[in-house]
């Protein structure tokens, strides 16, 4: 490797997530801002967070309600 052409890595680097949960990672960075971390993932917490965006939720939800109703009548 050539030497002073990479970065320097820190083992202590801050990463603070949007819900106020603080994480130390290594980063050749100084500190990381994130918008979502597993203590606020709906995946690890299991809460249901939805962004919805000109109703693609509900027309989801609706057909996926007509297709468990036809299995069902089957």
């Amino acid at each position: 490797m050539k030497k002073d052409i990479h970065p320097k890595y820190d083992l202590k680097t801050k990463a603070t997530c949007a819900c106020g949960a603080v994480f130390v990672v290594g980063s050749t960075v100084p500190e990381i801002k994130i918008e979502i971390c597993s203590q606020c993932h709906p995946f690890y917490t299991g809460n249901e967070k939805i962004m919805d965006t000109a109703g693609r939720v509900e027309r989801f939800k609706k057909r996926a309600n007509a297709t468990t109703k036809a299995k069902a009548k089957k």
